[in-house]
């Protein structure tokens, strides 16, 4: 797992309790993570994920994934932990908007650090966040913790692909996104063993390539006068990050990044 030093939790608390956050939800939806509806339901569909049980989602930020398990698997009640302050106050009023504050709450901690009772949760949850976290030993053995025994671990990730980054590859990659390091499917299937958890899925989506591809096609063709206006008009901005988001379309495409898919139960 290759690492980029000076980058935390305050970047990412930067990111999105600011315009870089309202920007990705312009371009990827309420959803913010890859394949948005089509990837909940997949997860939601090979972890087993079902009416009646009781969720914590790792990363929550505006609880969208929540709600997706409340309206569409029927889950009985979710709790939600992240460090971002601005996206938990965004989740509880949209969560009240939806009337569905009744079944879903929310908790502003570390994810590693979370303060939830143990073997407290029928699953955990996570959607193309975990990457965020500095240390992934501590947060696959806190979600190991809050869950039952026979409970499940279910998350998609941003990880490294099968071909592998360069470290300055993984250098650009990382600053732009704001990832202090990123695991590999290898890397998450061992922390979770490790844990006390039997690894019964960890494979790649494959949609990764041509979801960059989409995002890139609507700034370009349709929404660039919003962009820019979430981030002031700055041209100049608009044409770096474009580049970068360029570059990132490279990396999927060589399949040097993915998305994986994960899910494991607590032994």
């Amino acid at each position: 797992m290759k690492s980029v030093k000076g980058i935390g939790l305050a970047d990412v608390q930067a990111v999105y309790g600011g315009p870089e956050g309202r920007l990705w939800e312009l371009i990827m939806g309420e959803q913010i993570h890859i394949g948005g509806f089509v990837s909940s339901m997949d997860l939601a569909q090979q972890a087993g994920i079902g009416a009646g049980t009781k969720g914590v989602d790792l990363c929550c930020c505006n609880g969208a994934g929540m709600r997706f398990l409340v309206r569409f698997r029927n889950v009985a009640g979710m709790t939600g932990v992240d460090a971002t302050e601005t996206v938990v106050e965004q989740g509880q009023q949209r969560c009240q908007q939806a009337g569905l504050a009744d079944k879903i709450q929310f908790t502003l901690a570390d994810v590693c650090s979370s303060g939830l009772k143990s073997s407290s949760a029928d699953f955990v949850w996570g959607e193309d966040a975990w990457c965020y976290v500095v240390d992934k030993t501590k947060l696959i053995a806190e979600a190991a913790r809050i869950v039952k025994p026979g409970g499940t671990i279910a998350f998609t990730d941003w990880v490294e692909g099968d071909r592998g980054l360069s470290q300055p590859e993984a250098e650009r990659y990382r600053r732009f996104m704001k990832f202090p390091n990123v695991q590999t499917i290898g890397g998450y299937s061992d922390l979770l063993k490790a844990n006390g958890c039997d690894v019964l899925i960890a494979k790649g989506t494959g949609r990764f390539a041509p979801y960059v591809d989409l995002y890139l096609n609507m700034l370009g063709m349709q929404l660039a006068y919003d962009a820019l206006k979430i981030i002031g008009f700055d041209q100049n901005l608009m044409g770096a990050m474009a580049g970068e988001m360029a570059f990132m379309q490279q990396l999927s495409h060589a399949g040097k990044i993915a998305q994986g898919l994960f899910v494991a139960r607590k032994r």
